[in-house]
């Protein structure tokens, strides 16, 4: 049943994204992480007082994930490197798709035990071209082939189970995961009945929370797969997920304003903004890149 909220989602900040994505929450900084992929940057918000940092990169960005040394690894178009804020210093760390026309990196998300998933894509054709890889101690490892549009990583809490979508298709799978990082066969979780799945997250009741791109809504699914509740957004591009605050008790949803017409933006005034709301339940603490 969809679940009308208005008033209750707010606005954060002044920010506008062209593709606002992979908002990640830092509890020792009490700030909130994301990136905006078209307009190459990595931003970081202290809630408490306002201040907002915005770092330009030299490539459309992809993802993130935070560092216990408070640096952050990011997956720029055509690698992964690790960026210390501090220095305003890049370090190549994996480049598995370089010099491969036309490819970039896209969705990426830590498991429980600190192992960065991140998946490849095209950016023109939209072709199942893609990769998804698994980047620790083994080095940047290929998982699953054939992805067109890698979205919606996330895991349950115990760990066992990993959530994935290919963002061409009202899709959500779930994989059986196991304690070394390896993948089990795939099962439908869920199929959208508006849009198409974007970024996931997990909250502490083991649900999965979806954001469908072009639909206008969030969404939050039991661990079976039914909906608990779907949540209208004042944007038709909400992105991805991520709960924060104190007690782990604010999600956060970054959004897009890339391809609206004039006429869309101008209906939809929030779009490329940063929102909140409080569901009434908890997230898990955010895993850090371990290795």
């Amino acid at each position: 049943m969809l679940a009308s909220v208005a008033g209750t989602v707010r606005r954060i900040g002044g920010t506008v994204d062209l593709l606002g994505e992979s908002p990640v929450w830092s509890e020792r900084e009490q700030a909130l992480y994301w990136i905006d992929i078209r307009g190459r940057l990595v931003r970081r918000l202290d809630v408490e007082n306002g201040e907002l940092d915005s770092w330009p990169m030299p490539e459309p960005v992809g993802s993130l994930a935070l560092r216990p040394d408070g640096n952050i690894l990011v997956a720029l178009a055509s690698q992964i490197v690790l960026f210390r804020p501090a220095r305003g210093s890049l370090e190549a760390i994996a480049a598995p798709h370089r010099g491969e026309d036309g490819m970039r990196f896209n969705d990426g998300r830590c498991d429980r035990e600190g192992r960065f998933w991140v998946g490849s894509m095209h950016d023109n054709d939209r072709q199942p071209t893609g990769t998804l890889y698994r980047l620790d101690a083994r080095g940047c490892v290929p998982m699953l082939g054939g992805v067109a549009v890698p979205n919606s990583l996330a895991w349950s809490p115990d760990g066992r189970t990993m959530y994935f979508s290919d963002g061409v298709e009202p899709v959500i799978w779930s994989f059986p995961f196991s304690a070394d990082g390896e993948l089990g066969p795939r099962r439908e979780f869920a199929r959208l009945d508006a849009g198409l799945p974007d970024g996931a997250t997990v909250d502490a009741e083991g649900c999965v929370w979806s954001a469908h791109y072009g639909g206008s809504r969030i969404t939050r699914y039991r661990p079976d797969g039914s909906i608990e509740r779907a949540v209208e957004m004042p944007v038709s591009q909400p992105t991805c997920l991520a709960f924060g605050g104190p007690n782990l008790s604010t999600l956060y949803i970054t959004s897009a304003a890339q391809r609206l017409s004039a006429e869309g933006r101008a209906s939809q005034p929030l779009a490329g903004a940063l929102l909140a709301l409080e569901p009434g339940v908890r997230g898990l603490p955010e895993p850090l890149f371990a290795f």
